[in-house]
This record gives structure tokens, sequence and C-alpha cells, in this order.
């Protein structure tokens, strides 16, 4: 099945408004790519290890959307949502699956999150310090749903998980991942040590991905997702939601409402400057909220009164 790409250039400063931008139109996907390559096979994806710095000062953002997204249309609707970015050198072209297959072979790497979590492509040897007792082995294929581990909001997300595991906190629990994409959070959860994950999407190409990769990990068994309006009513006593801060705000109540009493939530997805008002926000029933940044980004949680 064929998508329509988009192409355009930003600096290392603009990066996050224009990713911010094209992920609240439906983009499917948005990978960032060295500008300054000689060609484009020798562009290595620019999202950076934990704890280490961008080096390039110049990017070309790529943003997937289906097929029969109207180009006009789209670059009309990144102009009204930010139109102090530059917009009119986008260029558009369609893709095939195989394309955005390739580049996950050719791109994506192992990758460790605090003291035992990895996240390792599906058909990549097993690094050896991830073959060791104690290690939450996540094999992952991200398709075309967000989350793979890259993202500074998804690897927030995934640190605190790691700590919750390592402070007992995991054992046996039942966990929500709200805006699940990839299913990467519910994943580490369930190899963490939770008992059973529910991923929660409007997106079917994620609801699908989530299922492929619970097979994947061998624990579908432990794992349950849904739309939105099939999600079943419950509380869980760990909630995380890797979503934008209009999202988050949003659905503050419906979120809180998720996390049982004396119950922990990680929110992402939000930008530097956005967190005083989540905060506020999210203090009507939230206790001991702090948080934690990775690069541009934030992550905040806390426990529920």
């Amino acid at each position: 099945m064929p998508y329509l790409e988009l192409s355009l250039r930003s600096t290392e400063a603009d990066q996050p408004r224009y990713e911010r931008a094209l992920e609240d139109v439906g983009a499917l996907a948005v990978t960032l790519l060295d500008a300054d390559a000689d060609t484009p096979n020798e562009r290595a994806i620019l999202e950076p290890g934990v704890g280490e710095t961008p080096i390039w000062k110049s990017l070309v953002l790529t943003a997937l959307f289906d097929a029969d997204t109207d180009a006009l249309a789209l670059l009309a609707a990144l102009e009204a949502f930010d139109p102090g970015l530059e917009w009119s050198g986008a260029s558009f072209r369609k893709v095939e699956d195989e394309d955005w297959e390739r580049a996950w072979l050719d791109m994506f790497q192992p990758m460790r999150f605090g003291a035992s979590t990895w996240i390792v492509p599906w058909d990549h040897e097993l690094p050896e310090d991830a073959a060791t007792a104690g290690a939450a082995v996540v094999r992952l294929d991200p398709g075309l749903a967000f989350g793979s581990g890259t993202h500074p909001t998804t690897a927030l997300c995934l640190r605190w998980l790691d700590a919750l595991a390592a402070d007992g906190r995991l054992r046996g629990a039942h966990v929500l991942d709200f805006g699940c994409g990839s299913g990467i959070l519910a994943l580490a959860a369930l190899k963490l040590g939770a008992a059973q994950a529910v991923g929660v999407d409007n997106d079917p190409q994620a609801i699908q991905a989530t299922l492929d990769n619970a097979q994947r990990n061998a624990v579908d068994a432990r794992m349950a997702v849904y739309l939105p309006q099939d999600e079943p009513a419950a509380t869980y006593p760990v909630v995380v939601a890797n979503i934008l801060a209009t999202a988050l705000d949003a659905l503050a109540e419906v979120l809180a409402a998720r996390v049982a009493p004396g119950g922990r939530i990680a929110l992402s997805g939000i930008l530097r400057g956005q967190e005083a008002e989540l905060l506020q926000r999210y203090a009507a029933w939230f206790d001991e909220l702090q948080v934690a940044t990775d690069e541009d980004w934030v992550r905040i949680d806390g426990v529920r009164r």
C-alpha cells in the first residue's frame, strides 16, 4: 500500500515545532535525517541515544501520511497549526511499504533504557549485555506506528517504567498504555514484571502493530488492545500516556479516572514550556508531581490521591 511522504528541511532549534505540527495533523510516522549528508543513503536517523546530544544543526524531516491525503490541504492545515514556521519548502512523493521497512532494517539499532530494559529490532542479533539474566528485552517491529524508543518522549517513559520495576512496583501489576502506538511501553511493562497490560489507541494501524509485537514477544496472552470507544472501564496501579500535550489536557479527567488510588501515572509527549499548565491541571488528582526532561521534551509523573 503506498503512502504520501512529505519532506522538508529544518534547523535543530525548529525541529520540535515541525514534528509537533506534523503529528498533530495526522502523520503516521516522522523520521529525522542528517540534511548535510552527500546522498540520502548516507543519512542516519537523528534520534540520539540515552544521554547523547544532537550534533546536527540542519535536518530533513520526512513524514508519512495516507496515500489519498490532499497535499495542498495538508500544507494549509500545517500553516494554520503553526504559521510561524516555513512550510513552502515542503516536497511530496509517493512511497511504498518496502521503503519504510527497509529504512528501519538499516537504521533501527538495539537500545538500552535504565538498568535492565532493552528495545531490540525483531531481526537483530541480541547484544551481549541484553542476554544477561534479568534483562527485559522487547523485540520490536514498529511498522507504521509511533514508538520505537528512539524518540525522547518514549525514552522518558521507558526509563520511568524501568525505575518502577527496580522498586518492585511493576511486579504483578496491571498497566494501561494510553496512546500505545507500537505497544512498546505496554510490552516493556510486561517484560519488566507486570502481569497484564492494556493498550489504547485511536489508530487501527497502531492496534495491529501492538498485537503483532505482542505475539512476537510471546506476551499476547497477557495483552489486550482497544480503540478508545471499545476500552472497558477499569482502574490501574500504573498508567502511562505518551501523547501530545493538547490531548493530555483534554483527556485529564479520563486519565485520572483510570488510575487507582495510590497508583502512578506518567505523562509524556510534552514540549518544554508546556509543563506548567499540565502540572496545574493534574494537581487536582495527583500528588508528588515531578518533571523529567530529555532534550526539548518533558515527562510528568505523580501519585493518585
